[in-house]
């Protein structure tokens, strides 16, 4: 989906190895993974082998848990009988599965949430129009829908289960997406600040504050405390959340992730790029990784894909053109070269969260570090990823062939990716500033108008059409908020609008919330990519109810197509 996800733990640990060197590339670190993984990804093989391609998902298998202990499930399976081409036969598999695997949805089982009313008090107090109100109430029912918490057979025994054994209740985007995935989070937040569901938001932050030791740390976290602190004034959350958003941080900001640019000027600034502590197959896309590479011609090669793949994944743009060196081949993804600019617009308001809630419970030399990194990461984007002749800021890409090696890279115009995409615009979120802030803002506004990537129901993620994804909606038109100016401003309300409607349209003719949406017509879900498109959609609602919060919606406009 769209994004980095909990459930990869594979992909964003402190606790890393170094791997084993091959030739000349692929010398980053790898995480171990678990007996456990390893396991599924075999049964998940030998499912695709027998049952073949059609309606096969690859994410079932390693989401199964085993009613028996490993090593007595592993010798089971070594027993089935092959036939010539070394695939079970239907039977057999279907009853392994049906004696030592279980589905995932007993996992996670339903809760109601504590803090959930169907109309609370101060609901929307912008909507007037009482059919877009109730098409509202229906969105934030679906909170309802999509609670569930960790089954109790799971925590007592968590050796025999991927999903992670989380303490609090939380919110899953929905369909095949049974588990908690951190960038989704932050808009499922805002959704349930809009309902008022503070004591559900809180327990989703507690939930990721607990993982940061063990998993990973993508950058958002400090921005959904932010937002529950304004909304609920609770200093405790604070207090206990910094020491991990200090963690975070530091993971962005440290090892193979830090990267040091000098500008034209000559003057050094640090950035910082997606970087998977991973060389194998992704688990639960282990097939499908295997046969992207299979056309590669030797195991080097294969785990340096393997790699950039799951970088792609950890960025949420998994996957995208803008990865890749050849726009049409896949096995050209090329994640770890680049340095990313929506990474880098989320680590400035990371530093400027910090630099917030340090200040709030008296944390004044944290403050006052985190106010000096923001303004440098500032200066660096500014510098190395804006363009003036564009009006947007560029990735930009490492050339070095060993990027692992390079202490500092020299900035150089033609490494700016001049493609337009929608990440292109992000750094108006952070409320970035330049030297001439007005004239900048305009000429973003005036770019993204022009860009190609405005269509008639939203923003698409590049050129090359038709998906929008909400996250950037949402990040897009709060930016253009954010920025002061008036024409940015009826700008983004026109963009609002265009994506309201199409939710709106698509969930009258369907009767469900999409992931991903077709942004060349109103009233179209999105398609392509690994799986069919999925409904529920937790970050679809947050996005929805947090823009009607924003802009309302007036009792005399249609919201129609």
């Amino acid at each position: 989906m769209g994004k980095a996800i909990i459930f990869m733990i594979f992909t964003m640990s402190m606790n890393m190895i170094k791997a084993e060197t091959c030739k000349s590339i692929d010398k980053g670190p790898v995480i171990p993974t678990t007996p456990l993984v390893i396991f599924l990804e075999k049964v998940q093989e030998a499912a695709l082998q027998t049952y073949g391609h059609k309606g096969f998902d690859a994410k079932l298998f390693v989401d199964m848990s085993l009613r028996e202990n490993l090593s007595e499930t592993v010798e089971a399976f070594n027993k089935l009988p092959r036939i010539v081409n070394g695939s079970i036969l239907k039977s057999d598999l279907d009853g392994f599965i049906g004696s030592y695997l279980s589905s995932p949805d007993k996992d996670l089982v339903y809760v109601e949430p504590m803090d959930f009313v169907a109309e609370p008090e101060g609901f929307l107090p912008k909507v007037k129009n009482s059919e877009v109100r109730a098409w509202a109430l229906e969105v934030h029912a679906l909170w309802k829908n999509l609670s569930r918490k960790v089954a109790d057979h799971v925590l007592e025994k968590p050796e025999l289960y991927t999903l992670l054994p989380l303490k609090n209740p939380v919110i899953i985007p929905g369909s095949r997406f049974k588990e908690v995935y951190y960038w989704d989070s932050y808009w499922v937040i805002r959704g349930l600040l809009a309902g008022k569901m503070y004591e559900t938001a809180k327990g989703i932050v507690t939930n990721l504050v607990s993982l940061i030791d063990q998993f990973g740390y993508p950058p958002v976290l400090a921005t959904m405390i932010v937002g529950i602190f304004n909304q609920t004034g609770d200093l405790n959350l604070v207090r206990r959340s910094l020491p991990a958003l200090l963690k975070e941080n530091h993971f962005w900001n440290s090892g193979i992730h830090k990267v040091t640019i000098q500008d034209a000027q000559g003057s050094n600034h640090s950035l910082s790029r997606y970087y998977a502590m991973w060389n194998k197959p992704r688990p639960e896309s282990s097939t499908i990784d295997s046969e992207t590479a299979s056309v590669l011609p030797n195991i080097c090669e294969k785990r340096e894909l393997y790699r950039e793949l799951a970088s792609a994944a950890e960025s949420g743009w998994d996957f995208s053109s803008r990865w890749m060196s050849n726009g049409s081949d896949l096995t050209t993804t090329s994640t770890t070269s680049i340095l990313p600019v929506d990474l880098n617009a989320f680590l400035l308001k990371m530093e400027r969260d910090i630099a917030f809630l340090a200040n709030l419970v008296g944390e004044s030399s944290t403050a006052s570090h985190f106010t000096e990194a923001a303004q440098n990461r500032q200066k660096a984007i500014n510098c190395i990823f804006w363009n003036a002749e564009m009006g947007q800021w560029l990735d930009y890409w490492l050339t070095n062939s060993d990027t692992s090696e390079v202490d500092i890279y020299k900035w150089e115009d033609l490494h700016q990716n001049k493609k337009s995409f929608a990440s292109n615009f992000v750094p108006l979120w952070t409320e970035i500033s330049c030297s001439d802030n007005n004239i900048t803002t305009q000429k973003v506004v005036q770019s993204l108008m022009s860009s190609g990537l405005l269509q008639p129901a939203g923003i698409a993620m590049t050129l090359d059409f038709p998906n929008g994804w909400p996250p950037l909606q949402h990040i897009i038109i709060e930016g253009l908020l954010r920025s002061g100016l008036e024409e940015a401003r009826t700008l983004a309300k026109d963009i609002a609008i265009r994506w309201l409607r199409t939710n709106y349209v698509t969930y009258k003719k369907t009767g469900a919330m999409y992931e991903k949406y077709d942004v060349t017509k109103c009233g179209a879900y999105g398609g392509g990519g690994e799986y069919m498109s999925q409904t529920g959609f937790g970050w679809s609602n947050g996005v929805v109810l947090a823009l009607l919060e924003e802009f309302g919606w007036p009792e005399d406009l249609k919201i129609d197509c």
